[in-house]
């Protein structure tokens, strides 16, 4: 099994302990964010891998060498500011954390996701070119992938339409981006994809791959695993991951993201986290349907 901490919820940045917890008792619990009354329990002893997907690694990075599995990173940096992303740390002490995860787990195992590209009046496509070649400059020698999507319309994005303020791409500026992102990284020794996009820009120099491959998965695990199913119209092949976050529960509050559009319900939801409880967000209840998944 993969274990992704967390799609939902950047678990790393607010709920370290939380999780840190959960691997000392040696299970973990999350509610099936279809039909909250099931709840599968994940063992860790049937965990392979770990993902940890956060904007903020600085947290756990402590505790990296205690965690007794093989893990990879994946980390969001992108050069919004605050009236995109509200609750993000600055983004060189996230550089500097990328830097020292590098070093403990290797530059092979830690990927920086520019994710997602939007253009505006006020984030052009000359903003991204500058931004984008300055964390190629600063990570230098420290990573070996970029991860690199274009916003989506979900239903946070269509919500905060008049604070994103973004506009269509069109070919002119897809060959722009791809062609300048694809060189600059290949100057760093770098490569730059995207996922499961409708354009994956190959034809301007970007690689074909998964946010997280086969053949990464079974160099750390020694595993073969199904592919992800969670995105059936998208030419997704990723290896399936189990998430442990939940939806409306993350307090970096990004205009874009999908996985939280309802910021009350954040607050409210955020109110319900105990860090000693075997789920994310509140407690077991007499009803719950519980299941060992594995």
């Amino acid at each position: 099994m993969v274990l992704m901490v967390s799609g939902r919820c950047d678990i790393v940045a607010f709920h370290t302990s939380w999780f840190l917890n959960r691997l000392k008792e040696g299970y973990v619990m999350t509610r099936n964010p279809f039909n909250k009354k099931l709840v599968s329990q994940i063992n860790f002893s049937d965990v392979d891998l770990i993902l940890f997907c956060t904007k903020n690694p600085l947290p756990i990075i402590d505790h990296l060498n205690s965690i007794k599995k093989p893990i990879l990173f994946h980390v969001t940096l992108t050069p919004y500011k605050n009236d995109i992303e509200v609750n993000v740390i600055d983004k060189n002490k996230i550089i500097d954390g990328i830097k020292r995860i590098s070093k403990i787990l290797g530059k092979e195992n830690i990927v920086v996701r520019y994710d997602p590209i939007f253009v505006s009046d006020k984030y052009t496509i000359d903003y991204h070119k500058k931004a984008f070649e300055r964390l190629c400059i600063m990570l230098d020698g420290y990573i070996e992938k970029f991860i690199v999507s274009f916003i989506d319309d979900y239903k946070n994005v269509r919500k905060n339409y008049n604070i994103l303020r973004y506009r269509e791409l069109s070919e002119e500026d897809y060959k722009e981006i791809g062609t300048f992102f694809s060189s600059v990284a290949k100057e760093h020794g770098m490569t730059v994809q995207t996922c499961a996009e409708k354009r994956n820009l190959v034809e301007y120099g970007f690689i074909e791959g998964e946010c997280i491959s086969h053949e990464v998965a079974y160099i750390l695990t020694g595993k073969k695993f199904k592919s992800q199913k969670i995105r059936p119209n998208a030419n997704c092949h990723c290896v399936e991951t189990v998430d442990i976050g939940e939806y409306n529960t993350c307090s970096h509050l990004c205009k874009y993201c999908y996985a939280n559009f309802d910021e009350d319900k954040i607050k409210e939801n955020r109110k319900l986290h105990d860090v000693n409880s075997p789920l994310l967000i509140g407690h077991l209840e007499d009803d719950d349907i519980i299941k060992i998944r594995c």
